[in-house]
């Protein structure tokens, strides 16, 4: 199922996909146009900006991947859901979150399981797989933060 706006094609089916994981998931999804986009599965979200504008390329932040158990959120789509999300929002501290940016696996209290939004601060570092007590990274290789 697919609609328009401004004879634009607005990826409907997509877009209910994409929210009813968010949802499920992290308890929140913004209010945008999702596309799924190819074999791997990658979501690009967007917001329609007015006649001309945004209409050349492909539309949208890459914002995260569909897996087979849920969705896993890049960097931009934490900062996204992060700041409303109320549920599998994990804070790190100083020395995990330094770790984590750094790709390595990082330690967490509790029984977590699947997806979460990893939370420094007042910043949203991405996401992590959470199993067994740690939280394995997905942070992209030329993303990472170099230890000394």
């Amino acid at each position: 199922m697919s609609g328009e706006i401004n004879g634009k094609e607005t990826g409907e089916k997509d877009t209910e996909i994409v929210k009813k994981l968010l949802v499920e998931n992290y308890g929140y999804a913004p209010e945008l146009i999702y596309k799924i986009g190819g074999n791997n599965r990658k979501v690009y979200a967007y917001k329609p900006c007015g006649p001309g504008i945004g209409d050349i390329g492909w539309k949208g932040v890459y914002f995260g991947k569909i897996e087979g158990d849920g969705i896993r959120l890049t960097i931009e789509g934490s900062f996204l859901v992060g700041p409303k999300a109320t549920k599998n929002v994990v804070e790190l501290d100083d020395g995990r979150a330094r770790r984590y940016l750094a790709g390595e696996n990082v330690e967490v209290d509790g029984e977590l399981y699947g997806w979460v939004i990893v939370k420094w601060r007042s910043y949203f570092l991405g996401s992590a797989k959470a199993k067994g007590g740690k939280l394995i990274g997905y942070v992209p290789g030329e993303r990472r933060l170099r230890l000394e």
